[in-house]
Parts: C-alpha cells; structure tokens; sequence
C-alpha cells in the first residue's frame, strides 16, 4: 500500500503525518530540527515500505531536508505552499492553521496531484541560482544605497549630480564642498560612507560576474549562443529553470516562466490578456534578452519586433511577441543541452 508522507517543515522542528490512498491518517510524529532529523524521521516511517515524502516548499523552507532524504535515497515531492494551504481550507472546510493539519494538508496535495515536481539532488544549476540571485541582491543594493547617497548630496549641493553616480565623481564633489555648520559637516562624512559603500559593492559586482562567467562556461550550455543571452542572462535562466526536461512542451516552459497569455472568457467572449504569473525572475531575464535583441537593428529580434509593430501591434504587444519567441529558443535550447549531458 503505497503511504503518502506530508511533511510541513519549519526553522525549528518538523511535523510529518502519514495518509493512506483513502487520506486516512495512518500515523503523525513532530522531530526537531537537529542533525539527527532525518535518522528519526526514516526510523518512524519504516513500516510504511512503500511511501514518498511531500515536503512542502522544498525549494525553500524545506530545502535541507528534502536534499538529506534525496541524498539517502528516499522518494520526495515539492508541494507548493499555496496548493497546500488550499487544500486545508476547501478540503477541510476548516481554516485552523497548525503544524498537523498544515502536514496532513500537503499529504492530500501530492496524493491528488501527481504532476508535481519530485526533488532532485542539487546540481550545477543550484550553483547558478545562487550566484545569480547573489547578482541581482547586489545591483538592488547597490541601486538603494546610490538613492541614499543622491538625496543626501541634494542636501549639501544645490542640483546634487546631474549625471550617473559614478563613486569617483561622488567623492570629488563632496570633497570639494565646505560645509559652514555642524549639520552639513554630518551629512558630508555620511556621503562619503555611502561612497565607500558603492566601491564596496562595485568590487564584489565585478567578483560575482566573474564567477558567473567561469560557472556558466563550466555548465558547457548552449544558450549563450543566442543572441543577447550572456552569462548573467544564461546563469538567471538555468538556474530558475532546474530540469528542464520536467515541461512537456514549450507551451508549458512559457507559461512557467510567464510569457505566455492567459485567457479570459465570460459569455462566449474570448480575450488573452498579459499572463503576471510565472517566475518573475525568469521572465526577467528573457525581458532583458528582448531588450538586447531590440537595440541592435541588425538582429533577428529587432527586425521581427519590427514586423509586428508593422503588422498594428503596440510596442508593449510586439515586446510580449518576441518574449515568447525566445521563450520557445530558450526551450529549445535547454533541450538540447540536456540530451547532450545525458549521452
């Protein structure tokens, strides 16, 4: 009998609970979250021979654990927080939140779900995630601390900089400035922290793409043969995208990653209206691989953005086109990288 495993994990503890294929619950137990977590756990579900764990979040709060079950062999499922919290409120018909019911909750979910995602061992791909998304956290702060640093000197300097906020530009301003009272002499000091807070960040902005660089060109993928797809690019789609191989089609791929079109109907009338769901970090990266394309006239991108703006497209229109074109080449792609490594 095949035993369904929901698993709601949290910082401090884990509580698991047991259902059969009728969604009777068969056993539950709660482990903290300790080095022997996972020795408990599998001493606990032994009876169950044949069982799979639904570990909710498993990218995310659960990670640890689903990759400490994957790596002693043991079947996982990631569930998504928001199936499971809907089956908890819609199944139930009862919204009461606890760890029990939140682990019997994603026990229901998998066990009436199965196209979800099983774990798979962390490989190459979780490497780019990480020095992606360290990329992108550097650019925001970078971004937050140049606001900060532009208001201040609009304090001290009639027009602050008129241009880019360059550091060496920054300090050279601020250092020519004399302050004549203890309030700008304040606001100068601050400044020129904030100085030294970018050319902090510049440097490791410059480390991270290196890294990016060296990573991508060791996954030994072919998307950076598209154009406008460079290594930081080819770094956020890989790493967001995982397994490839888990999306039938293209048409699955676009509507994960959010460049394909939702319909709306009411009443025999049909629209597609702009999709805002998907991983939005990945259809930021095939936005920025558009944006690429469109800024070189001699691209293919440019010239079929051209051709639908032709055709009575609106810009933001021709833009959402040729997203989904280099959705489906990325796809393609992707594919091709992956029977490669599997010959």
């Amino acid at each position: 009998m095949k035993v369904m495993i929901g698993v709601d994990p949290h910082k401090r503890s884990h509580t698991a609970v047991a259902i059969d294929d009728r969604e009777d619950e068969m056993a539950r137990i709660e482990v903290r979250a300790t080095k022997r977590q996972v020795d408990q756990l599998r001493k606990w579900a032994a009876p169950f021979d044949e069982r799979v764990w639904a570990i909710e979040s498993a990218s995310g709060l659960g990670y640890l654990l689903a990759q400490q079950l994957v790596a002693v062999g043991e079947s996982v499922i990631d569930v998504p927080a928001t199936l499971a919290a809907r089956v908890r409120v819609l199944g139930t018909g009862r919204s009461n939140k606890n760890d029990p019911n939140d682990g019997r909750s994603v026990a229901v979910a998998a066990l009436r779900a199965p196209t979800l995602p099983a774990v798979q061992p962390a490989d190459h791909s979780a490497v780019l995630r990480l020095l992606a998304k360290r990329n992108l956290d550097l650019g925001r702060e970078r971004n937050r601390i140049v606001c900060r640093l532009h208001a201040m000197v609009c304090e001290l300097v009639p027009g602050g900089i008129a241009q880019e906020i360059r550091a060496s530009r920054a300090e050279q301003l601020l250092t020519a400035f004399t302050p004549t009272t203890a309030v700008q002499a304040a606001k100068q000091t601050m400044a020129l922290e904030l100085v030294a807070d970018i050319r902090r960040v510049d440097t490791q902005i410059v480390d991270i793409k290196r890294r990016i660089r060296d990573a991508v060109v060791a996954s030994k993928t072919s998307l950076t043969d598209l154009y406008g797809i460079g290594p930081v690019i080819a770094a956020l789609v890989i790493g967001y995208t995982g397994d490839v191989t888990r999306f039938a089609t293209r048409d699955c791929f676009a509507a994960y990653n959010g460049t394909a079109p939702i319909e709306m109907s009411s009443g025999g009338r049909i629209v597609h209206r702009l999709s805002r769901r998907g991983n939005r970090t990945l259809n930021y990266a095939i936005h920025m691989a558009a944006m690429a394309q469109i800024r070189q006239r001699a691209s293919e991108g440019r010239v079929y953005f051209d051709r639908k703006v032709a055709e009575g497209k609106t810009t933001r229109e021709a833009i959402r086109a040729l997203k989904r074109r280099i959705s489906d080449a990325v796809y393609r792609q992707l594919l091709v990288d992956a029977d490669r490594q599997r010959a």
